[in-house]
C-alpha cells in the first residue's frame, strides 16, 4: 500500500526543519500560502517550479532573510527568533549559499572561510585555518587559499562559498539557485560538490533549475507553483509520474528542450 508521497518520501528521520502554515505577502501578492513542509535530518530536499512560484522566498524565510506573517518555522525544535543574538546564533546553524557568491573581496579565500568560525564560533585562528584548508581541499580549491575572490572563476568562488558555509558546521544548508549566475561550463563543478555533500548526510534544501541534480541527489522533490506546495515525491516518482497538471505542464516544458 502506498501511503502517499509525504510518507513514502520522508521515512523515519528526525524532523530538523519544520514549516507549519507559513504565509508571506509582498504587498498584495500572496507569495507563500499555508506552507507545510518537514525536512528530516540528513535529507536532501530539492524545490523546483516555475519562476515566481515562491521557491527562493521560502528558502530565505528559513533563516529569516525574509519575514513571514503567520505560521511557524522551527529548526531542530527551536522556533525562529526574530532578531538579536538568538537570530545570529540560528543563522550560524543554517548555512546559506546564494546565486551571488557574497565573498569579501578584500579578504583572501582562506580569510573568507575562517572569518565566521573565529568571530562567531570563537575558534582559535590556527584551528580555523586547518579546518578551512581541509574544506577548501574538499571542494577542490585548496590550492587557491592565498588568492582573492576576483582572481577565481565564478565556479571556484561558489565552491569557496560552500566551504565557507560548511566551516560553521551548520545543521542544515540552504542553496538558493547556486548555479544560476554561472557560465554553463562551471555549473557541473558546483553541482558535483553539492552531490558529494548530499552523500555525506548533510541536511540540504536546494532551490534549483538543474533537474539532473534533482534526479541524482534529492531524497525528495517538492514542486511549487503560485506560492503553494503542489506535490512532493521521490525524484523517481516525480519525474516519471507527476500527479498534478501543473507539474506535468512544467516538466513538459523543461524536459523537451
Amino acid at each position: 500500500m502506498n501511503t502517499g508521497p509525504e510518507q513514502s518520501a520522508v521515512t523515519s528521520r528526525a524532523p530538523l526543519v519544520v514549516l507549519d502554515k507559513v504565509n508571506k505577502h509582498f504587498g498584495d501578492l500572496h507569495v507563500l500560502k499555508d506552507i507545510d513542509l518537514t525536512v528530516g535530518e540528513g535529507e536532501v530536499v530539492v524545490l523546483i517550479g516555475p519562476s515566481g512560484s515562491g521557491k527562493s522566498t521560502l528558502c530565505r524565510t528559513i533563516n529569516r532573510l525574509e519575514t513571514f506573517e503567520s505560521g511557524s518555522i522551527t529548526i531542530d525544535g527551536k522556533p525562529l527568533p526574530e532578531e538579536g543574538k538568538e537570530l545570529a546564533r540560528l543563522r550560524s546553524d543554517v548555512g546559506m549559499v546564494f546565486q551571488s557568491f557574497n565573498l569579501f573581496a578584500h579578504k583572501t579565500i582562506l580569510e573568507n572561510v575562517t572569518l565566521g568560525p573565529i568571530k562567531v564560533r570563537g575558534m582559535k585562528k590556527a584551528e580555523a585555518e586547518q579546518r578551512a584548508k581541509e574544506l577548501l581541499d574538499r571542494v577542490g580549491v585548496g590550492h587557491q587559499a592565498g588568492k582573492y575572490p576576483a582572481q577565481l572563476s565564478g565556479g571556484q568562488q561558489q565552491r569557496v562559498a560552500i566551504a565557507r558555509s560548511l566551516a560553521m558546521d551548520p545543521k542544515v544548508m540552504l542553496f538558493d539557485e547556486p548555479t544560476s549566475a554561472l557560465d554553463p561550463e562551471m555549473i557541473n563543478e558546483v553541482l558535483d560538490v553539492m552531490t558529494r555533500l548530499a552523500k555525506t548526510g548533510m541536511t540540504m534544501i536546494v532551490v534549483t533549475h538543474e533537474m539532473g541534480f534533482a534526479r541524482k541527489a534529492a531524497d525528495r522533490v517538492v514542486f511549487m507553483a503560485d506560492g503553494q506546495l503542489v506535490e512532493q515525491a521521490t525524484p523517481e516518482e516525480f519525474f516519471t509520474n507527476p500527479r498534478s497538471e501543473r507539474a506535468k505542464d512544467f516538466l513538459g516544458k523543461i524536459l523537451t528542450h
